[in-house]
């Protein structure tokens, strides 16, 4: 391995350890009150993540973002129910690691951070239907309204960080900011 190959290796370690590091603060310490059965917007949190996808591309988009699950899972588990811990730590926040495989498209980062956010909410919707179906008669109707419940519940902070932070990606000077921190991290 020549000593650019390691140093481009190492960069990308860095930078990804970097985005977890502050993702992590973030989603501690700067966050909107919590919903009564967790949950909570977490100011950007999950752009830092997708960054990295935008930055290295799926690879290491995806394995920084599972990292950052099982981060997420250490440091303030919310277990309900076993397989939850599977479905709502490292596969939901894996899944915003899914921003990678726009990196090298026009509007890369839009694209990806929605994809991966959208990927983050199907799969707490999925722990939710798993979670919330247990619990009900097991009829249609009371399985609609579980399906629905946990629906409703995941949009009620996924949605509003989302839409937060695509409107701060949108600012020209933010995305600029944004492009010269890919640049940095690539170069």
């Amino acid at each position: 391995m020549s000593k650019n190959t390691t140093s481009i290796q190492t960069k990308r370690l860095v930078f990804c350890a970097m985005a977890i590091a502050l993702a992590t603060v973030i989603s501690v310490v700067i966050k909107l009150p919590s919903l009564p059965n967790g949950g909570s917007v977490t100011l950007f949190s999950m752009l830092i993540i997708c960054l990295t996808g935008y930055w290295y591309g799926p690879t290491v988009g995806l394995i920084t973002a599972f990292a950052y699950g099982i981060l997420q899972f250490i440091t303030g588990p919310y277990v309900v129910h076993p397989v939850q811990v599977l479905l709502d730590y490292p596969l939901a926040f894996g899944a915003l690691g899914l921003s990678g495989f726009f990196w090298k498209s026009k509007n890369g980062l839009l694209k990806g951070y929605v994809v991966g956010v959208l990927g983050r909410l199907i799969m707490h919707n999925i722990s939710g239907y798993i979670f919330y179906t247990t619990y009900v008669s097991g009829d249609f109707g009371a399985n609609m309204t579980a399906i629905w419940a946990s629906t409703v519940y995941n949009m009620s902070y996924i949605l509003p960080e989302m839409i937060l932070t695509l409107v701060l990606i949108a600012l020209p000077p933010v995305n600029k900011v944004l492009n010269r921190i890919k640049v940095l991290a690539t170069e």
